[in-house]
């Protein structure tokens, strides 16, 4: 006989909670895209233009070319795509690349050393806690000045954007900027924009920003300080402009709280101004190494920046006994050297300081490789020579255009680009490749084409849910995604405007 309890319904079993879908890795995408283009070489035909004394393609010359690859010969570009990615050498004769040739570096092993240098470098000044300190010491100090404190925020995380590409280390931050800014009068829609965008301007506007425009000028073959000129008056002109836009939004809200886009959680109109804590003060060591970190900065602009060519508007002027014209390679050493230095005056200890170097190499190892994969798809479009053939339908659609339409429609076909590519190396050493050519038949200088690009890949970043910052950033100051979008769509709007100006006016200008 059976009992109330054996006659109960079984409890029913929880539907197990679905899978939220991850966007893929640069890595993977990156994979992805090697293994497409790999396909797409078998389908392009072949081709070539003839190369004038510099190795630049000759507009009109284009021509197809029988190619002796046999199937075995792709397969093992393929294969040794990630290879050649980082060293392979270019044959002087034939143009093929591999590892074992003899000829011109054409693998990202200077790039990818650089990468991994300054990574070393700032693992090494935020282990000192002078980085964190010192922003921290900044906004307690503004804290009675709502404005003020928004715009000493913002242009410090711009100037560290344009310089070396401060992007997640903002998400750090929010813990200490958003109970100030409640304490002031404002919303963490306030907060979120002072952080997610004053970086991110900055990035956007890049003069010397490894990863962008370091990434970008070496894949076009210029130097990193070509157009830093035109860079800088960008720099100054879109970063007072988002902060105006995020100073006016700000004191709406303080005078209207109803005006508030993302409204205000349970206790956060109980703020006050000592809710955050003051940070501790800095010490002698601290100014000591922000002072050693602003020097660095400052020595490797003067480093590679062209200083006859800047100064005269000419770019061919001789160069001034004082210009260094250092790249990659020097850098890489200054950034070990420098991390080195940093270490020794923290008194790191030797165990330290190597473990904290290495540590930092470890944590920019996945850029450096995303540099490696996407030098690796242009090895492939090469040994198969239908890099030529892509660049001469890309020729079609923007010859007869003005140098300054031509400037605008390289910023416009690289904004879908960094959708699915967000990191900026990749996509600079994806596109590059192709559009530095470019700029050679539209009689453009290829500096303009790297601003260009940088301006869309910064300017798709300050709002895609592919980049961690802008996610990550809106998740940690518990705002919703949608209301962000509302919130920042205008500034984009007038951001497009201004950097299509800005592109155009360079093409003409240079």
């Amino acid at each position: 006989m059976s009992s109330a309890a054996d006659t109960k319904p079984a409890p029913e079993e929880e539907p197990p909670a679905r899978k939220r879908f991850a966007f893929p890795s640069a890595l993977t995408i990156l994979g992805v895209v090697t293994l497409a283009v790999w396909g797409l070489a078998f389908l392009i035909p072949p081709g070539a233009y003839d190369r004038d004394g510099e190795g630049a393609p000759v507009q009109g010359t284009y021509h197809r070319v029988d190619s002796d690859q046999s199937f075995v010969d792709r397969l093992n570009d393929l294969f040794l795509s990630p290879v050649n990615g980082l060293y392979g050498v270019q044959d002087a004769k034939t143009g093929e690349v591999g590892p074992d040739l003899a000829g011109e570096l054409y693998g990202s092993a200077g790039v990818f050393l650089f990468v991994l240098a300054i990574g070393a470098f700032i693992t090494v000044v935020f282990a000192t806690g002078a980085l964190d300190r010192g922003i921290g010491r900044l906004a307690y100090r503004l804290r009675d000045r709502g404005a003020l404190l928004i715009a000493g925020v913002m242009l410090v995380f711009s100037l560290l954007g344009t310089v070396e590409g401060f992007a997640e280390e903002t998400l750090g931050f929010y813990g200490l900027i958003i109970p100030l800014m409640l304490a002031l009068g404002y919303d963490r829609m306030v907060a979120t924009g002072t952080i997610i965008l004053g970086a991110g301007i900055g990035v956007l506007c890049s003069t010397v920003n490894p990863f962008a425009t370091g990434v970008a000028s070496s894949a076009a073959d210029i130097s990193l300080g070509d157009g830093i000129v035109l860079r800088a008056i960008m720099w100054v002109v879109l970063t007072a402009v988002t902060i105006g836009y995020v100073i006016r939004y700000a004191g709406r809200v303080r005078k209207d709280p109803g005006r508030s886009l993302s409204g205000f959680l349970p206790g956060d109109r109980e703020h006050n101004a000592t809710d955050a804590g003051e940070p501790p003060e800095l010490t002698g060591l601290h100014r000591t190494i922000l002072v050693l970190v602003a020097l660095v900065f400052s020595f490797m602009i003067f480093s590679v920046v062209p200083w006859s060519s800047a100064l005269t508007g000419d770019a061919d002027a001789t160069p001034y006994g004082f210009e260094l014209g250092w790249s990659f390679p020097q850098l890489a050493a200054l950034f070990v050297v420098a991390a080195v230095l940093v270490g020794v005056v923290a008194r790191f200890g030797e165990q330290k300081l190597s473990a904290t170097i290495i540590q930092g190499a470890a944590d920019f190892i996945s850029p450096a490789l995303v540099i490696v994969l996407a030098r690796g798809v242009t090895v492939i479009m090469n040994n198969s020579q239908i890099t030529d053939t892509v660049l001469h339908s890309i020729e079609g659609v923007v010859s007869g255009t003005s140098s300054a339409l031509f400037a605008v429609f390289v910023f416009i076909v690289n904004l879908p680009l960094a959708f699915p590519i967000p990191s900026t190396s990749g996509h600079a050493t994806l596109a590059m490749p192709i559009l530095a050519p470019l700029a050679d038949f539209a009689g453009v200088s290829r500096a303009v084409v790297v601003t260009a690009w940088q301006a869309a890949s910064g300017w798709m970043n300050l709002w895609v849910p592919t980049t961690a910052v802008t996610i990550g950033g809106v998740a940690l100051a518990k705002v919703g995604y949608d209301k962000y979008l509302r919130f920042v769509w205008p500034l984009l709007a007038i951001l497009f405007a201004l950097v299509c100006g800005f592109v155009a006016l360079g093409a003409v200008w240079t």
